[in-house]
């Protein structure tokens, strides 16, 4: 299992530099998404893990003890994973370029680290997975960016 530091690591440096070498409308192994649609898809979630983009929680109760614990578990999202607050159809790129993206991306993600800073007990609420701390937020955003990362042809060393 990966420490949080080396998932931290990855969400900071090794992500972003695979993601440089993806062209935007490169698609995936699977789903609809492009790549750049993606990296603003990385975005959405990472405004929701910093707090910028609160959500309530749309599982039902009596699932929530097993959805967390899969999701902190090692286990890899699978493919073609239906995230209801998504359409069908993904939503046209609002950033100019996929740099500008990757960028957006990485700013989201210092926001991340600012948010918890002050109080690393601090819990913000994931739609999905209910109150996450800081720890749980980087094993989500991890699991989460590899999924990705996967769909795009990253293969782990």
């Amino acid at each position: 299992m990966m420490s949080t530091e080396e998932k931290i690591s990855f969400l900071e440096n090794d992500f972003p530099k695979f993601l440089q070498t993806l062209d935007a409308n490169a698609k995936g192994k699977w789903g609809v998404m492009n790549a750049q649609q993606m990296v603003e898809h990385m975005s959405y979630s990472l405004r929701n893990a910093n707090g910028k983009s609160p959500k309530n929680i749309v599982t039902p109760s009596e699932h929530l003890p097993k959805y967390r614990e899969f999701m902190l578990s090692d286990k890899p999202f699978k493919e073609n994973t239906k995230n209801i607050e998504l359409p069908d159809i993904p939503t046209p790129v609002k950033q100019s370029s996929m740099n500008d993206a990757i960028e957006e991306m990485k700013q989201e993600w210092n926001d991340v680290k600012e948010a918890y800073k002050s109080n690393p007990e601090k819990t913000i609420t994931n739609p999905f997975f209910g109150d996450l701390n800081f720890e749980e937020q980087i094993h989500l955003l991890h699991k989460h960016a590899m999924h990705h990362a996967k769909q795009f042809g990253f293969e782990l060393v």
